[in-house]
């Protein structure tokens, strides 16, 4: 519960974003997990009440669950766990949250069950010090063993708290005098409310029946809302989509971009919902896990989306790729959302990519390299600059990008980008073969079937040629390719089928439901498969995420509208039984 061009991935600039970006998704993992789902049995009455009415509304990011699920709730909730985890407890680890400087590890049925309610959340007001909050997630989530000891709050960690409902307020209360005697805090008060502080800023108090432990400076802000200062729960937008979250919800993750006075949105939630409001709650299932990320578009339409709003809107473009594809994503307005779609897909493999690794980590290929090989061509084309506005994004529609092929010498993969202005995007081929052979890429000229332009470039990193290429796809309309190998381009120009009518298509739009039609698929096995080919997998950053990964079947996401006000994007993630 807790434009540069063509940069590196690896390097001191990579490491802020990669920070950034794991308190984000860590937040969000520890409210998906649920926290001590599965823990215990049975629970008191609780205040019932949502911590959110505690939690003041300048909160940049919050996290709530429901930590004492029973019946359906609870069984959907282990199994998800049980999957990705494989065990018998997966959240016990998560414990750890509640563990101060100088206290054990608490246990649920000794220290906690006799007095933590329903729900449970936390807020954040800065993302610094999230390497405890990235341990505990990876711990409790993924199974990953862990030595970290607990969530550090405070003037040294994060600055925020966690606030817990209790059903035993003497009890919760026992519990946090003997971790604040531990940790060595000493007792104050503020506002009438007896507090217990550490020099470090930790502090410890029962606020209204419920249970905090957090930076001083955010329990403070906890009392100034019980007494009557602004909630996040009756702040508009948190309320609207709170309203709107999906029946079944156990866990759930707001954002608020710039919230409290803060700076121009960063990280991995600025890339998805840009600079909107987002809510992403988690539906467990028998058998799947789903997440409905919900994005607030106000009064003005025109706030930038991100990539939920690229991706929610990318069905059309997706049915038009080739059939047989094991991932096929489909994107829309490339031409205003290309710069944060490359710099998304670059943020989303840094939490994947080992900055320590050995070049090659005895791999065919290094995953570093890899990442940067993939991006650099796509940060070319979408760079903030006058010249790439006027050479490239321009002319661009809507795309798609795909992949098949079970090993690599059957791989095909390619980005495809409909042109609306077929001569722009054709002398584009040559502008971006030049941009690349600026930075270091050797180039070479081709001529393939079927295109009205094309070249070569030997991208550092990838073990193909990467095909610049324009021509005129099955439709007759212009279409722009990047495709590794000549067999890529050739498939995504003259596809012999497409996803449209695809059986697998159908099956992830009944899995969505809500009429959603799919613009995200991915056959997670085969992409497992692939990495085992490459030798990717004995990377450790991959080697830590195959357990979960091989749990999943398939992967789906697709989007629509929730009146005029909510965009919302569905992400389904099959999975198999625990063994």
């Amino acid at each position: 519960m807790a434009q540069v061009p063509f940069p590196s991935c690896r390097g001191p600039a990579a490491e802020p974003r990669r920070a950034r970006a794991r308190v984000a998704l860590t937040a969000l993992a520890l409210a998906c997990a649920a926290v001590l789902a599965g823990c215990g049995s049975g629970h008191g009455s609780g205040t019932s009440a949502a911590p959110a009415v505690a939690v003041p509304a300048s909160a940049a990011l919050y996290a709530e669950a429901l930590v004492r699920p029973e019946g359906a709730e609870k069984a959907d909730a282990l199994a998800v766990g049980r999957s990705l985890a494989h065990g018998a407890n997966p959240y016990l680890a998560l414990l750890g949250a509640l563990q101060t400087p100088g206290s054990p590890r608490p246990g649920f049925n000794s220290d906690v069950a006799r007095w933590l309610g329903p729900r449970a959340g936390i807020f954040l007001t800065s993302t610094s010090g999230s390497g405890a909050l990235l341990k505990l997630a990876e711990s409790g989530l993924l199974g990953a063993a862990s030595s970290a000891a607990g969530i550090t709050f405070g003037s040294e960690g994060l600055q925020g708290a966690l606030v817990m409902d209790t059903s035993d307020v003497s009890a919760a209360r026992s519990f946090l005098e003997a971790a604040a005697r531990r940790a060595g805090a000493h007792a104050r008060s503020y506002r009438g409310v007896g507090i217990r502080s550490t020099d470090s800023g930790l502090a410890f108090a029962v606020v209204d029946r419920y249970a905090v432990i957090g930076s001083e400076a955010a329990l403070h802000s906890v009392i100034d809302t019980v007494r009557g200062g602004p909630a996040l729960a009756h702040a508009a937008g948190y309320a609207k989509l709170a309203s709107d979250a999906p029946a079944g919800a156990i866990a759930h993750l707001y954002s608020s971009p710039g919230a409290g006075g803060a700076a121009a949105p960063s990280g991995m939630l600025a890339l998805l919902s840009g600079s909107r409001e987002a809510n992403i709650s988690l539906v467990p299932a028998a058998g799947s896990a789903t997440l409905d990320a919900d994005t607030l578009l106000g009064a003005s339409t025109g706030a930038a989306g991100g990539l939920l709003s690229s991706i929610s809107e990318g069905a059309p473009a997706l049915a038009q790729l080739p059939a047989g594809s094991w991932l096929a994503v489909g994107l829309s307005h490339l031409g205003q959302t290309l710069g944060q779609d490359a710099a998304g897909v670059e943020e989303l493999a840094s939490l994947v990519a080992s900055p320590t690794a050995p070049a090659g980590g005895g791999g065919l290929v290094s995953l570093e390299s890899l990442i940067a090989a993939v991006v650099k061509p796509l940060q070319a084309l979408g760079a903030d600059t006058a010249s790439a506005r006027a050479d490239f994004t321009s002319w661009m529609g809507s795309g798609g990008i795909f992949a098949s092929g079970a090993g690599l010498l059957e791989l095909k993969a390619a980005v495809v980008i409909e042109s609306n202005d077929p001569a722009r995007s054709k002398a584009a081929v040559g502008e971006l073969a030049a941009a690349l052979r600026a930075a270091g890429d050797s180039t070479e000229r081709v001529s393939l079937p079927g295109t009205e332009a094309s070249a070569g470039v030997r991208v550092t990193g990838l073990p193909l040629i990467l095909y610049i290429a324009d021509g005129r796809g099955s439709d007759g309309r212009a279409e722009f390719v990047l495709g590794l190998g000549e067999a890529s381009v050739t498939a995504a120009l003259h596809p012999s089928g497409t996803l449209a009518r695809s059986a697998a298509l159908s099956a992830d739009a009944a899995h969505l439901g809500e009429g959603i039609k799919p613009s995200v698929a991915v056959e997670v096995p085969t992409v497992v498969g692939l990495l085992e080919s490459l030798q990717l997998t004995e990377e450790p950053a991959i080697a830590k995420l195959l357990p979960p990964l091989r749990a999943v079947t398939t992967v789906a996401a697709g989007g629509r509208r929730l009146g005029s006000e909510v965009e919302r994007l569905a992400l389904y993630v099959g999975l198999r039984a625990a063994g």
